[in-house]
This record gives C-alpha cells, sequence and structure tokens, in this order.
C-alpha cells in the first residue's frame, strides 16, 4: 500500500470574518482648544456659586453614602449656607439640600461651571 502525502485543507474565505489587526477604532474627543476648567474643591466655593462635581476622593463606605445622597460625578452642585463658625455647610445637590462638614467637603473635587452663578434671592 502506497501512502500519498496529503496537503492541508485551506480554510475557506470568510467574506464576514475581519482580521484584528485591520479593526477600526473610533475615537471621541472635545474641543481641545478650549481652555479646562481647574479643579476645585467644595470648600472653594461660595454662597450661590455653582460647579459640576467631578470625583470622590473618600473612603468606599463614606464615598457610597454621599452617592446614595446625590453627589454624582456631573451633577451640579451649588453651595448654600452655613452655620454661624462656617462647619458644616448646606450644599444642594438633585434636589436636596445636605450640610456637609469641611474636612469631607475638602474630598469632593468640582469643576466650576462657566455660566454665571446663581444667587439666592
Amino acid at each position: 500500500m502506497a501512502w500519498r502525502k496529503h496537503k492541508p485543507k485551506r480554510k475557506a474565505l470568510d467574506k464576514h470574518s475581519v482580521a484584528s489587526d485591520t479593526e477600526a477604532m473610533l475615537q471621541l474627543s472635545g474641543n481641545s482648544s478650549l481652555p479646562e476648567a481647574p479643579l476645585g474643591t467644595l470648600v472653594d466655593l461660595r454662597q450661590g456659586d455653582a460647579a459640576v462635581l467631578h470625583t470622590i476622593d473618600l473612603p468606599g463606605d463614606d464615598a457610597r453614602r454621599l452617592m446614595e445622597m446625590g453627589f454624582l460625578p456631573g451633577m451640579r452642585v451649588v453651595a448654600g449656607n452655613s452655620a454661624p463658625g462656617g462647619d458644616p455647610r448646606v450644599f444642594q445637590v438633585d434636589g436636596s439640600e445636605i450640610a456637609l462638614r469641611r474636612e469631607t467637603a475638602k474630598q469632593l473635587k468640582i469643576r466650576l461651571e462657566t455660566k454665571k452663578p446663581v444667587r439666592p434671592v
């Protein structure tokens, strides 16, 4: 009996397959010509000033509790009244007024809004 050499079968071309090195990537970016507002903290706001919450630099349980109260990145925060000594201070977020101590408010990073701040009447 004679052994025949078998040629390896070629895989059929699949018109719908795409090699990983030919995939297209899409990157979205904003207008880089606009300067970004520097980060501050909630302590930096004066009464009536508004800002957008950027990050919360607190331990997990504390950060989770603040997020449950409405302090989520991207939310608008307005500074309200403070106690006579300046601590605690009231902030309006998501339709609620919440008092935070200065030490906690220092850990919430914000970007100031470019619009005119809201002043209480």
